[in-house]
């Protein structure tokens, strides 16, 4: 099975869905998972519950 995607939008097709519960990564300002956030956003599922120690900063503009 492959697991490299070309996009993180293609990573998610088929994978997330409304209401689903997502642990995230990241770590320090290295570590931002910003193609993810942007791609579950675009992707248009709602009432997610995303857990993280560090997501995003209010600088990073990623906390949407």
């Amino acid at each position: 099975m492959n697991k490299v995607y070309p996009s993180a939008a293609a990573a998610l097709k088929g994978v997330v869905a409304d209401g689903q519960l997502l642990a995230v990564g990241g770590f320090g300002l290295c570590g931002i998972p910003e193609a993810l956030i942007a791609a579950l956003r675009d992707s248009g599922v709602k009432d997610l519950t995303v857990i993280s120690n560090n997501c995003a900063t209010a600088a990073s503009r990623t906390s949407r």
